[in-house]
């Protein structure tokens, strides 16, 4: 029975050592990047999500601002099309206190590149610096893309 067990283990061991040999892993500026197949009726893109606070120190970005912002700075990069939603964000401040906080969501679907991380950090840096913002939030996943 004990050989047997070890032999089950040994197998799913094996069996799980060949399936992780497809995945690679790569340290990058963004963190991890995972390879992944994507078969042939998708392509590997990466989906980045920013969230944008609208709160500033003297008021809040207005809807009028916030779709000029859209059309001038992240249309202008991303052209082939984007997703917008509201959302209502919180975190904890230095001082311990939660904040909340009326958010804009963008979600990009792009290539893996340099230029698209650099207009994605372009966009972020003309937020944060238009509208007096400490940070938007960055996060990446790769994603199939079929269509």
């Amino acid at each position: 029975m004990r050989a047997l067990i070890i032999a089950a283990g040994t197998l799913i061991f094996a069996v799980g050592f060949v399936a992780g040999g497809h995945l690679q892993t790569t340290v990058g500026a963004q963190g991890f990047t995972v390879v992944m197949e994507c078969g042939t009726a998708s392509a590997s893109q990466i989906r980045t999500t920013l969230y944008f606070g609208l709160a500033r120190p003297k008021g809040a970005v207005t809807e009028l601002e916030w779709q000029i912002f859209l059309r001038d700075e992240v249309t202008k990069r991303f052209p082939d099309g984007l997703t917008v939603w509201e959302a209502e964000g919180q975190w904890r401040t230095p001082s311990g206190t939660l904040d909340h906080e009326q958010s804009k969501v963008l979600l990009l679907v792009h290539p893996d590149t340099a230029a698209a991380r650099q207009s994605v950090q372009a966009v972020i840096d003309a937020y944060r610096k238009t509208f007096e913002q400490e940070s938007v939030l960055w996060e990446n996943a790769r994603v199939c893309v079929s269509g």
